[in-house]
């Protein structure tokens, strides 16, 4: 799994007109499932990003995590982190097929819930506008080959 997780005041994902999800200050995640991940992954992944501290405590320095800043996660799915970029014309066969994918974007969700978060989202597969306001900015990558 892939994950692009950026900390942000808010962030919001509209479909079709309508808010589908809003959150405050947290993280906006995109995530993307590759067709070898598992649940394992998900579960790894969820740790991962809800433990990390990238929020300011009283000395200016990054060493809150979500919990202790009362954040929320907006998880968006983005199958385009699989992109194939040897081309001009991005190829999108490294990514799962929605069979795969869909539950382990759902296992993802559940396993923040479980930590704790409240956790909003967009919709699989769907044309989505992501708006955020970038705290830092602070962005980072994540992939469960190297976490």
């Amino acid at each position: 799994m892939r994950a692009v997780v950026t900390r942000v005041t808010s962030a919001s994902v509209t479909i079709d007109g309508r808010v589908n999800g809003k959150i405050g200050p947290g993280f906006l995640v995109l995530l993307g499932v590759g067709p070898e991940d598992t649940e394992q992954a998900a579960l790894r992944l969820a740790d991962k990003i809800c433990g990390c501290r990238v929020f300011e405590d009283e000395n200016g320095k990054m060493n809150r995590n979500l919990a202790s800043v009362g954040g929320s996660l907006l998880v968006v799915s983005q199958f385009t982190l699989y992109a194939d970029l040897k081309s001009r014309r991005p190829g999108f066969s490294h990514a799962a097929k929605p069979d795969v994918a869909i539950p382990l974007y759902e296992r993802f969700m559940q396993a923040c819930r479980e930590l704790g978060f409240s956790v909003e989202h967009g919709e699989f597969g769907a044309d989505m506008k992501v708006e955020s306001v970038n705290d830092g900015p602070v962005t980072l990558v994540f992939d469960t080959e190297h976490v």
